[in-house]
């Protein structure tokens, strides 16, 4: 876990439950809300990995519960919601990070593929959003994170299913900031970039992380990859008084790489070329300056 410029306390006495926070980035969100001050609920659909990392957040002094259930059931977001007030009487931070993914040609791709994306990261996102909504808005300092992705900032090969799923993460983190805003509501997101360490690494890049982490560090502006400590920090920031009047907002965190474009001319030839550019610019302006050939002044129109 990366050490953190904020204060211990930055969050103290706040309840915080995170979808999908039983693994990746969703964990490591939580061990960052949780050493802050939160007490925390993690969901996930997988009991054994549930189980070990509540074990996890425990061992590092935070007060945290599991509950399993899927993200795509309205019954089970709603349950999570009583339960977590239940056993810690509210709920101030929303993280929605449950998200579903894989390679696939959109030629080969499914209708039952594609929908299933979209029912985890999209619906997911809405109705969890929304069965928190009630008890969010009893408090005025309530804060909502959608975990979005910029992989439909341009296009993203094979990834037709999940860009068309964060585009509509993006979209609800802007609605819900507009119409939940006089509740005291703050919705933002945060887009990863390449993380590594992730499942998103090693299911889109199999058994070749190695060789995928050179390729993608050449494509990132600060030339490395990121951590999983990057987004969880990033979190942090925007659940926190730092972030009071930030809203509608998804922070991209990604080194620069979604502004990434090839370099066409290397840094140490610059000069170079740019001398030679303007020099045939001014013989070609002073060839024009020269004026017509037949030598006679141009007339004047009154």
């Amino acid at each position: 876990m990366v050490d953190s410029p904020f204060k211990v306390d930055a969050l103290s006495g706040k309840v915080a439950l995170v979808t999908g926070g039983s693994s990746g980035i969703g964990l490591e969100i939580t061990k960052q809300l949780g050493v802050h001050g939160c007490s925390v609920v993690i969901t996930g659909r997988r009991k054994a990995v549930l189980d070990g990392a509540v074990a996890e957040l425990q061992a590092l002094g935070i007060t945290a519960a599991g509950l399993q259930g899927d993200v795509r059931s309205a019954d089970a977001c709603a349950d999570w919601v009583a339960t977590t007030c239940k056993m810690f009487g509210s709920i101030d931070i929303l993280v929605n990070c449950a998200a579903g993914n894989f390679l696939a040609n959109a030629a080969e791709l499914s209708q039952g593929g594609f929908r299933t994306v979209m029912e985890i990261d999209a619906v997911g996102t809405f109705t969890m959003s929304r069965a928190a909504f009630e008890v969010l808005k009893q408090n005025s300092e309530s804060v909502i994170i959608n975990i979005s992705a910029t992989l439909h900032y341009g296009a993203t090969w094979y990834q037709v299913h999940a860009s068309a799923a964060k585009a509509a993460v993006d979209s609800i983190t802007r609605s819900l900031a507009l119409e939940w805003g006089e509740y005291g509501i703050r919705v933002n997101g945060v887009a990863p970039g390449p993380i590594r360490g992730t499942a998103g690494m090693s299911k889109l890049a199999p058994g070749e992380e190695a060789s995928m982490e050179q390729v993608v560090t050449a494509a990132v502006p600060l030339g490395r990859m990121g951590d999983k400590g990057d987004i969880a920090l990033a979190c942090v920031y925007l659940a926190s008084s730092a972030g009071r009047f930030v809203s509608g907002e998804t922070l991209v965190v990604d080194g620069g790489a979604w502004l990434h474009r090839p370099q066409l001319v290397p840094r140490g030839m610059v000069s170079q070329v740019s001398r030679k550019v303007e020099s045939s610019s001014r013989q070609v302006g002073t060839a024009k300056a020269g004026g017509s050939s037949s030598g006679a002044a141009p007339r004047s129109k009154l």
